[in-house]
This record gives structure tokens, sequence and C-alpha cells, in this order.
């Protein structure tokens, strides 16, 4: 009876059939895991990118200008924003014209903003970057986020994040092209 079992044990180590089903079966939940991982940074990556584009476009558009009217800013923040398509989340963008007094402090002269987001209030000071706190000049800044909600709910570390997404942001400061762009009939001063 040993030696028939011994020689069944060893007729089944030699047995390959099915071999590759059960590599498979261990390795088919690590590949789509890594696709999904990747799929997912890719997503997130090119959405973030997106958010910063948008972001100097909204700024280099207000700069090229000397006057703008509330029908321009409508098209300029429209035109900025439409650059996140085929990303449909929440997106909002703001612009602001920012006066820096001789002191080298920067205040908001104007805000602007899509709908559904409060512009910065005229007055506010704004901490600015100090190599572009140049004494008695102008810049336009802008400011962009996005909602961002994964395709499957999870981010890349595989953390559940469920319908409130990741918010991705960016600004961009800019110096006006010409002078310091006139808003709805307010000066950048």
């Amino acid at each position: 009876m040993r030696a028939t079992m011994f020689r069944s044990l060893r007729k089944f180590g030699r047995d390959r059939h099915g071999a590759s089903a059960i590599e498979f079966t261990i390795l088919a939940p690590l590949m789509l895991g890594l696709y999904i991982g990747c799929v997912e940074i890719s997503e997130g990556v090119a959405a973030d990118r997106k958010v910063t584009l948008t972001a100097g476009a909204l700024a280099n558009l207000t700069a090229q200008v000397t006057t703008i009217s509330v029908a321009d800013m409508e098209n300029i923040l429209a035109a900025s924003t439409a650059i996140m398509t085929p990303y449909t989340g929440t997106t909002s963008a703001k612009v602001s014209c920012l006066k820096i007094d001789g002191t080298g402090t920067a205040k908001v002269g104007w805000g602007a903003a899509s709908t559904g987001v409060t512009a910065r209030a005229e007055g506010d000071v704004v901490t600015i970057p100090i190599n572009l706190a140049v004494p008695n000049s102008s810049l336009v800044l802008s400011e962009v986020s996005y909602q961002y909600i994964p395709v499957t709910g999870f981010s890349p570390g595989f953390i559940h994040i469920g319908s409130t997404g990741i918010t991705l942001s960016d600004q961009m400061y800019m110096s006006p092209r010409i002078t310091p762009p006139v808003y709805n009939t307010k000066a950048c001063s």
C-alpha cells in the first residue's frame, strides 16, 4: 500500500496538466490591479496637466487685453475652462488683477470668477512669491481647481476615495502685456 501511495504521489508531482490555469489564477488579480492602477495614475496626471493649462490660458488671455467687459470676462472664463474637456467634474476658476505698491505688498484691484465661485475681494492682500513682488507694478493671478473623481473610485494606492474625489489646483501669475487690464470700469489700482 505504501508503494502504491508513493507511486501516486510521484505521478501527481510530475503531472503538469492545469499548471497554466493555476499560474493564471494566482497572477490575474495582480495584473488586473496593476492595469487599473496605471489607468488611474495616467488619468489623474492628465487631469492635473489640464488644470495647469487652464490656469495658464486664463492668466494669458486676461493679461493680453487692456479693457475687459463683463461679457468679455465670461468668454475668457468659458474659453479657459473649456480646456478641461473631456473632464466633466466641477471646475472653478478665478482671475484677479494685483496691484503691487512701493513696499512690495500685493492687493487685489479687481477679481472675477466662474459661476458658483467667489472672486477675490477688492483690496484683499495676496501673498505672492518674493521674486514677483516688483514695487509699483501689476500682475494677473489666475486660480483654477478641479474636483477629480477617479474612474474606479480608488486612488493609485488603492485607498477608497468615494464620491468626493481629489481636488487638483494650480495658480498662475502673469504680467500684463500692455497695461494692467481694466475690468468692468474698475482699474487695477
